[in-house]
Parts: structure tokens; C-alpha cells; sequence
């Protein structure tokens, strides 16, 4: 009989400080130098201290952002105007008057320097410096441009996370041409529902992939994609699972390498306007057809930069990870570390397989300083029975990075305790829709469990109630009230901005509505406590799904746990579905400890009205629970996109459950 795993709540409270950045580690900070590049400049002094200089950041804020492209030397003209139509949101502009091209600023400085360290689940790797990186894409941008590819026209890649999505892309930008991308997990319908949008001239497609060791073939979906894609002049198929796939069925292949090989290397890089189109980005889509959102080639820039050398401290030489796919944003925001001249880590496959030593034997031998995953890995690392301090050399990490769903209490602590003491946790929140985050780390700031450190440089955001007065210490919306330059240029076929404005600005007039429900702490730290359209509304009280789930996850028989609102009586009576750890039992006994523990750590509101054991919980691709999925189907309604979901038949459980039947 398998040993019963613990019920008790294992917790740590809210608030806690669990790292303090050293005097050494502040001083030698690229904040520092920063600062006194504004001092001379600007004749602002912040005095060391952080919520200062993000308070001038959106004060001055043309100033700011100024200063950031001159402190770093982005490569291109800046033109004579920083910002204009500044109050207006959506509608300002920075930079209007600048030309500038992005893979000329990650390609810089083309030398010897490790550009990427790549690796397949398989054990396959390739090392690319940054010379060999440059050459190849200036390769592939020629045979773009040999194939009709220009500024503009649209880039697809359905691809694994290799170093040919880099090249792809950084290919694409080269010329001036708009990349899209998506992993070769989705099905048929999920490609054709992004890529059929917007009409690319190139397919990149891989011929499979591999996930826990299984060989997934893909050419026969590439021949009815590309069916389906009329607009396409070209396809590029990377041999993913083998040298020679047979490419019969899809017209105008080439294979990656030969397409290289033969092209006519371009010799310059397109610069184009500071807010013209580089990536197009896809919203999840789990309630109808994805939204296609386009970001600026300059606003991505900047905003990554900010965000890698001022919040993350990385420099050049470092080594940065995230473990991501080509569906994510966070594999746009990783590759723009080759801007900073940083090293990047990438990783295809399944991160437990062949067991979850996998990641962190490979931060070891990538010497790897920037770690980034989601808050659903960290967990699973934490349910399972592997201890990374104990197995593995960290000596050269310094901040792990988290990002996906808010991050526990105890999941902080678990980083501190079994994973590595003296780093810098970062949990950090934006997404697809500013390629970027809103609130993340800052390395001469403490950390405190279940708390983001701070906002970011730049970005006025701000907690509101529903009547749009600014909060401190209370639940709100997460909003930015000032313009940035990581707004979305537009949506892509939205000619007039309405599904633009109604996705952000309908809630509150000129301001940005993210879509998280928050907090915002004295200290200027955040408190995400899931998406607000989630939020749980008993009594007519709302409360954030988040403060449920570090109660119900601190319990060691709980893998993972879902909570939903379910309309009953005229009112709304919360749900907790709980997916249980081999070998546990959601018995009486248990209920009414977790019941207990919700109590005591949040309000009685919170207490769920029922409690249901599950075997799966369904997630988005980027492996985020999909609340809004669950609760459409406990109430009947139909799910409009299935393909959205990485388990999408994990939904037929909820289906008809006897114990959210009302009554007669």
C-alpha cells in the first residue's frame, strides 16, 4: 500500500523577507550606473533608492526613455522627438521620427562571444557564437529576399525551440518583415486559426518534434497547413526528427540548411520607423479566436532592454534561460538578451524527462546566471522528490525567475530552501499583450514571499476600484494609467481600433485595464491574485482566486487545484477542484483541514461550498489553469476554442458533475 502523503499545510506566511541584496551586489548593479548617467544628464539624483527613480521614470517620462537608449547606445536614429500625443491612450508615440532595425541591435558586436547554447531533449546541442549567429541570418535574410520576403510581409514559424526560430526571426527582422510564431504542439486548427489571420508570404515549419521521449511527426499537418495558407510563396522545413523528411506534399520547399547554404548573404540591415510591426503575438484564445497582436520593432527593444539590464542586472557574458516555447512570450523576451550580449540557454522538449534533474543539471553546465520558468514548474519540482541544492552546482545563478501564475508563499520558500539561499526570486507578471511585464524584479530591492518586488521603470501602473481611485494595500485592478512603448502598435486586421480599445481601454477611459486582480503594497511591491474576470464574487464580495490557492497547494496530498465561481441561488458559491498526489485521498478528514486552512489564511468567504477531486486540470499552452474554461462548462456553456488547450480532454470530466447539479 502506497504511504499516504501528508495532509498538513506546510505554509509560509505572506510578506516574509527572504533575501536582501548584498551592499556589494547594489553597488556593482547596472542601476548604479544608470543613475549617474541621469544625474549628469538630467541632474536627477535617486539617491540609491528605487522607488525614487521609478516615481522621475513616469514623472519625466520622455527623459526616461531618452536616457535609456542613450545609457545603452541602441544602434539607429533616434530622431528629434521622444514622445508625442503624450496623454493620449491608446494613441501616443514614441520615438516617431526614429529608424532603427532589431537584429541589428541583437546582432552587435558579431565576435567570438557564445550567442546561443541550444539543446533538445534528445541530448542534441548546438553552440553558436555570435559570429557564426550573425552569418547564418544574414544568410537566411537573403534567401528571403530572394523569395519575394520584404518589409512588411509576414514571417510564419511553427517551430521548435532551436536556434533556427532565432535565426528565423532575426532573419525576418533583417529585412523589415513581420515574424509570427507558434509551437508545433498545436494542432491544425490552432495554426490556421493564428497563421491564417494574417497571411504570411514564408512558412518556417519543423517536419516534428519530440515531448517525454516520443517522436511526433508533423509533415502530413505542414501539407494541409500550408493548404490552407494561400498567401504563401515559400516554405522552410527544418529536419527536426530526421536529415531527409520527404517533402513531396507541400510545394516550393527548401530545407533549412540548404536554404543557407545557397542564399546570397544580404550585407545591411533594413531600419524601419520605431513603431513599425516585428512580432505578431496571439492572445490565448480560449474564448473565441485568438486575438493577433502586433509589437513595435522599437518599443520591444527598449522595453526588453530596460528590463533585462535595469531589473535584471544581466550583463554582457552572462548566461540567461527560460524554459518556454515558440506559443510563448517569453521566448520573445528571452532571445532580446542577445541585445545585452548575454549568452542564450534554449530548451526543446519535456523539462522532467527523463526526470526532473533535467534543467537545473543543465544550469550547471551552462554556468547559467538568469533562470526563468513558470510558477506550475516550480511546483511540480517542489511536489516531486527532487531537491536541486542537493543534486547540483548553482554557483553561477543568481536570480530565478517566475512568471505564468502568481507564485505561492510556500512556492518562494521552497526556491530559498531547496533550491538555492542566496538568490534573487523574481516572480514577474505582464504577457502577450505588452511583450513585457508590468511589475517584476529589482535587484537592490528585498524580496518578500508572495510578493513581485516592484513596477517597472517607465510603466505607470497602479491598483484602482471601480470608480478609477488608486489603492494601497486593497484588491483592485491592475492598470497602467500612462502611455509606454511597449503598447501594441495595433491589432492586426482591426482597421478602426475597436477590438483594440475594447480589449484594454472600455473599462476605464484612457487608461489601461490589464486584467489582473492586485494589490499594490506600501513598499511600492505587487500582489497578483489572479485575472480579474476569475475573481470569485460570493456575497457580492470579490475576492481573488489566489489567496485559495496558497492555502490549498501548502497541503502535500494536493498536486494542483482549481476554483471557480458557480451561479447558484441568485448568487455565486465557490468551487475548489483539487487534482491529488499519488497515493492521496480527498476524504472528509481532508476537506475539512482544507476548509480550515482557508479560513484561518484568507476569510470565510473564501471557504468553498464544494470540494471535488479531479484527475486533470485543464491549461493553456503556456501551462497556465484555465479558470474561464472550467467555469463555461460547469454552467453548460460551449467552449469556442479547444485548440487553445495543451489537455483539452481534461474538460470532459467537468461535464454534468452530480455534485454542482442544482436543485429541483
Amino acid at each position: 500500500m502506497a504511504e499516504q502523503p501528508s495532509s498538513s499545510p506546510q505554509s509560509t506566511a505572506l510578506g516574509t523577507c527572504l533575501w536582501q541584496p548584498t551592499d556589494e551586489a547594489i553597488e556593482q548593479a547596472q542601476l548604479q550606473d544608470f543613475g549617474r548617467f541621469i544625474a549628469a544628464n538630467h541632474g536627477f539624483d535617486w539617491g540609491g533608492d528605487f522607488q525614487a527613480l521609478w516615481q522621475w521614470s513616469i514623472d519625466s517620462m520622455p527623459d526616461f526613455w531618452q536616457s535609456l537608449w542613450q545609457w545603452h547606445g541602441m544602434i539607429g536614429d533616434m530622431g528629434s522627438r521622444i514622445l508625442i500625443d503624450e496623454t493620449a491612450m491608446p494613441g501616443a508615440q514614441f520615438f516617431p521620427d526614429a529608424k532603427i532595425n532589431f537584429a541589428e541591435n541583437l546582432l552587435a558586436e558579431a565576435d567570438d562571444r557564445p550567442a546561443i547554447s541550444a539543446y533538445g531533449e534528445d541530448g542534441r546541442h548546438l553552440a553558436l557564437s555570435r559570429a557564426e549567429l550573425k552569418q547564418k541570418v544574414m544568410a537566411l535574410a537573403g534567401w528571403m529576399r530572394a523569395k519575394g520576403v520584404g518589409q512588411g510581409d509576414r514571417v510564419a514559424a511553427y517551430t521548435p525551440n532551436a536556434a533556427e526560430a532565432v535565426i528565423t526571426m532575426l532573419a525576418s527582422a533583417t529585412i523589415g518583415a513581420v515574424y509570427s510564431s507558434c509551437s508545433p504542439d498545436f494542432g491544425l486548427a490552432g495554426a490556421v486559426d493564428r497563421f491564417g489571420q494574417i497571411e504570411p508570404k514564408l512558412l518556417m515549419a519543423c517536419d516534428g518534434y519530440l515531448y517525454g521521449g516520443k517522436k511526433i511527426d508533423r509533415m502530413p499537418l505542414i501539407a494541409d497547413l500550408t493548404a490552407q495558407l494561400p498567401t504563401l510563396e515559400a516554405v522552410l522545413i527544418l529536419p527536426y526528427l530526421c536529415d531527409a523528411p520527404d517533402c513531396r506534399a507541400i510545394a516550393n520547399t527548401t530545407l533549412f540548411d540548404d536554404a543557407i547554404a545557397s542564399a546570397k548573404p544580404v550585407s545591411a540591415f533594413v531600419r524601419v520607423g520605431f513603431n513599425d510591426p516585428l512580432y505578431i503575438l496571439y492572445s490565448s484564445g480560449t474564448t473565441g479566436a485568438p486575438k493577433c497582436i502586433v509589437h513595435g520593432v522599437g518599443g520591444t527593444l527598449i522595453q526588453h532592454i530596460k528590463e533585462h539590464r535595469l531589473h535584471g542586472d544581466l550583463g554582457a557574458g552572462d548566461a540567461m534561460f527560460y524554459f518556454t516555447t515558440c506559443g510563448w512570450m517569453m521566448w520573445n523576451w528571452l532571445v532580446s538578451a542577445l541585445a545585452i550580449k548575454a549568452k542564450v540557454v534554449l530548451f526543446e522538449g519535456n523539462p522532467f524527462h527523463p526526470g526532473p534533474a533535467r534543467l537545473w543539471e543543465l544550469a550547471e553546465t551552462e554556468n547559467i546566471a538568469i533562470f526563468g520558468t513558470s510558477a506550475k514548474y516550480i511546483d511540480a519540482v517542489r511536489n516531486s522528490s527532487y531537491v536541486p541544492r542537493d543534486q547540483v552546482r548553482l554557483g553561477a545563478l543568481r536570480a530565478l525567475l517566475s512568471t505564468g501564475s502568481p507564485l505561492s508563499s510556500d512556492g518562494f520558500a521552497f526556491v530559498y530552501d531547496k533550491i538555492k539561499p542566496d538568490l534573487q526570486l523574481c516572480s514577474i507578471s505582464g504577457g502577450t499583450d505588452i511583450v513585457s511585464c508590468f511589475v517584476l524584479g529589482c535587484p537592490v530591492q528585498p524580496v518578500f514571499a508572495g510578493e513581485i518586488q516592484t513596477r517597472g521603470l517607465g510603466m505607470k501602473t497602479d491598483v484602482l476600484d471601480e470608480d478609477g481611485t488608486s489603492l494601497i494595500g486593497k484588491q483592485g485592478e491592475l492598470c497602467c494609467t500612462a502611455p509606454f512603448p511597449a503598447m501594441p502598435v495595433k491589432f492586426w486586421n482591426d482597421p478602426d481600433g475597436s477590438k483594440y480599445k475594447a480589449a484594454y481601454f472600455e473599462h476605464f477611459q484612457g487608461i489601461w485595464r490589464h486584467g489582473d486582480w492586485a494589490t499594490m503594497t506600501a513598499r511600492g511591491g505587487m500582489i497578483i491574485h489572479g485575472r480579474s474576470d476569475a475573481t470569485l464574487n460570493p456575497g457580492g464580495v470579490r475576492i481573488g482566486t489566489a489567496e485559495i490557492y496558497r492555502q490549498v497547494e501548502a497541503f502535500d496530498a494536493i498536486t494542483e487545484a482549481l476554483v471557480i465561481g458557480q451561479d447558484w441561488q441568485d448568487d455565486v458559491r465557490v468551487i475548489l477542484f483539487v487534482r491529488m498526489a499519488d497515493g492521496a485521498n480527498l476524504d472528509d478528514d481532508l476537506r475539512r483541514a482544507i476548509c480550515l486552512a482557508i479560513r484561518a489564511g484568507a476569510t470565510p468567504r473564501h471557504v468553498p461550498a464544494a470540494i471535488i477531486a479531479v484527475p486533470d486540470i485543464p491549461r493553456t499552452r503556456s501551462g497556465k489553469i484555465t479558470e474561464l474554461a472550467v467555469r463555461d462548462v460547469i454552467h453548460g456553456r460551449a467552449i469556442k476554442n479547444t485548440e487553445a488547450l495543451a489537455n483539452a480532454e481534461a474538460l470532459a470530466f467537468f461535464e454534468a458533475l452530480p455534485e454542482l447539479q442544482k436543485p429541483d
